[in-house]
């Protein structure tokens, strides 16, 4: 009999790891091909993940609640056939019918950041505040993870060490207030409600956190006039619904803009590994969804600059609906290259966005209001009602200048100003 390793997949664009939410099999159980093996969590995406082969489940190596590197191995299944050298089957990846990429072969590279030490699992993040470890605390601690990242491991060895006084064999000495009491102690009182962190808030938390960390983030700001293309789709939307059964909203528009930006300044559809710059071929746009629960997800658009407006439209609102059902694949939300996020749906006109990793800008789009403004006529200067809008672009300054953040905003701009179908 042989054995074959089936890894912890890939979760998507600047995730390096999946927190395991259950388990669907035991050891000892005969699977097929395709049977789900477990539910894996992530800041985008809550997904099941399926055997790439039949056999025997011989070894399950992590528990419910433990966050797993991409391209670990989480379980070992016994088949029929000859094993490789490695001990693995010589096989090429399989995909599960929705899309989600089973990884047999060599462990993926994780992604650079800043400072390892600092970025935390939500396991690590639950455990140490469960210990009551403050975070002063806990960023000294010296872990074992990729780049001195604190793992499970060493965060539970940290904590027994703790209990008995040894702790000094794993971190400098602490120093901690007079009351030996955590800091976060006295950030609230017996009447405040202390509401814990689900996985998918702390994952954003962190990648937020690393986001601030890793990128030179400036936002610079500009006013449209979209009177033409309010006027446009008020004339065309009962026409849309009939022909392509979806509501005709803006965001469609603004997507195709932003491609159209994203093909005259292909330095914006980059991202940052090291002192390289590795500019896209591919536009993969991003629209963030904000969820139920009060987290958020960005399904991704693929080549978006190859498709129509009605194929835009549906896009947009095909991802949106299974985003807010909790039914993306990972394929839906992975291999972003910008992100666009609508606050003007809450009536917000302006905000500074966060880049989302590892690109290197994001667009925020506010809220459409009627305005007295100043419009050139043959006739001379007149105050007239338009549609106005604020758009704000985040960009990383390590590859992105003034100028061509500038210009890149002003295009979008453009195009939306003048826009004609």
């Amino acid at each position: 009999m042989a054995t074959f390793d089936i890894k912890m997949p890939k979760l998507g664009e600047s995730i390096t790891e999946g927190t395991i939410m259950s388990w669907f099999v035991k050891e000892g159980d005969t699977i097929e091909e395709n049977d789900v093996l477990f539910e894996v969590n992530t800041a985008k995406v809550s997904a099941e993940v399926p055997s790439p082969v039949a056999g025997k489940i011989l070894k399950i190596l992590f528990e419910e609640g433990d966050t797993v590197e991409i391209g670990q191995v989480v379980v070992v299944v016994e088949i029929e056939g000859e094993a490789s050298d490695s001990g693995e089957i010589a096989e090429s990846p399989k995909e599960d019918p929705e899309g989600t990429e089973i990884v047999v072969q060599a462990k993926e590279p994780l992604a650079e950041t800043n400072d390892n030490s600092q970025f935390y699992s939500p396991v690590v993040l639950q455990k140490a505040q469960e210990a009551n470890i403050s975070k002063e605390e806990l960023d000294k601690l010296s872990g074992s993870g990729e780049g001195g990242r604190v793992t499970k491991k060493d965060i539970e060895q940290y904590i027994a060490q703790r209990k008995s006084g040894t702790s000094e064999t794993i971190q400098q000495e602490v120093q901690l207030p007079a009351t030996n009491k955590p800091v976060s102690e006295k950030q609230f009182s017996s009447e405040d409600e202390i509401i814990e962190m689900d996985v998918v808030r702390r994952t954003i938390a962190d990648h937020m956190v690393l986001s601030k960390k890793t990128s030179a983030h400036v936002t610079t700001v500009v006013e449209v006039d979209v009177t033409k293309l309010v006027h446009w789709r008020e004339h065309h939307k009962e026409e849309f619904q009939h022909r392509e059964g979806i509501n005709l909203t803006f965001m469609p528009a603004i997507v195709e803009a932003t491609t159209k930006a994203l093909t005259d300044f292909p330095r914006v559809n980059s991202s940052v590994e090291g002192v390289r710059i590795i500019q896209k071929k591919r536009i993969n746009v991003g629209v963030a969804v904000s969820l139920n629960d009060g987290n958020l997800v960005v399904p991704v658009i693929k080549d978006a600059d190859k498709l129509s407006f009605s194929g835009l439209a549906l896009s947009v609102d095909s991802l949106a609906a299974k985003a807010r059902q909790n039914k993306l694949t990972l394929d839906e939300v992975q291999e972003g290259t910008f992100t666009i996020t609508n606050y003007g749906s809450f009536k917000n006109i302006i905000a500074t966005p966060i880049i989302n990793q590892p690109q290197v800008a994001i667009l925020g789009v506010g809220y459409i209001e009627k305005k007295p403004a100043v419009v050139e006529t043959p006739e001379g200067d007149m105050i007239a009602i338009r549609h106005k809008m604020y758009l704000s672009l985040s960009f990383d300054h390590r590859i992105i200048d003034g100028a061509l953040g500038g210009m890149f905003l002003k295009r979008i701009a453009d195009y939306l100003e003048h826009w004609e179908k």
